[in-house]
């Protein structure tokens, strides 16, 4: 006899509050906008994940982390995570709560981008608007490196995603 899971989406929702960005351990996966579908069966967990980029390093990381969160809390065997591209992730799924906390983390958020293309970007540390792009290309591939002019920092922020581009 196979035993129900008693675990609720709002339970699974609840765990992966826990399960943090490898790299930016402030925010959640949930903040970022990744988990796209949460499916609980009779005896197993699916779980549908969105990167925030197709080739990112810490995907299977991610991936052990939300089975191990899930086994650990729910004490599930069963627990299938998959990484789907359609939708695509853009940076508009990450919630006031992701961006507060990557700026705690001292990386801007990306902005919302405008309908011309355009954006601008924030200090994480001052606010000021009085920034340069330091360069593209940053430590991973979703971050560029900036430089306020303001308060003299260095810091990191989000590249914007967006259907539009």
């Amino acid at each position: 006899m196979v035993a129900r899971l008693s675990v609720t989406i709002q339970d699974v929702l609840d765990t992966l509050k826990q399960v943090k960005d490898p790299e930016i351990d402030t925010v959640s996966i949930l903040d970022l906008g990744m988990v796209e579908e949460i499916i609980v069966q009779e005896d197993s967990i699916y779980i549908q994940v969105l990167p925030t980029f197709s080739g990112c390093p810490a995907l299977e990381i991610i991936k052990s982390n939300i089975i191990q969160a899930m086994k650990n809390a729910h004490s599930i065997e069963h627990v299938q995570v998959e990484f789907i591209t359609a939708p695509p992730w853009t940076s508009d799924r990450i919630t006031e709560k992701g961006r507060q906390n990557l700026k705690k983390f001292g990386i801007s958020p990306p902005s919302h981008m405008k309908e011309d293309g355009s954006w601008h970007i924030d200090c994480p540390y001052c606010g000021s608007t009085y920034v340069t792009m330091e360069n593209i290309f940053g430590p991973t591939a979703c971050r560029s490196i900036l430089y306020c002019k303001s308060c003299k920092n260095p810091f990191e922020a989000m590249k914007p995603m967006s259907t539009l581009l």
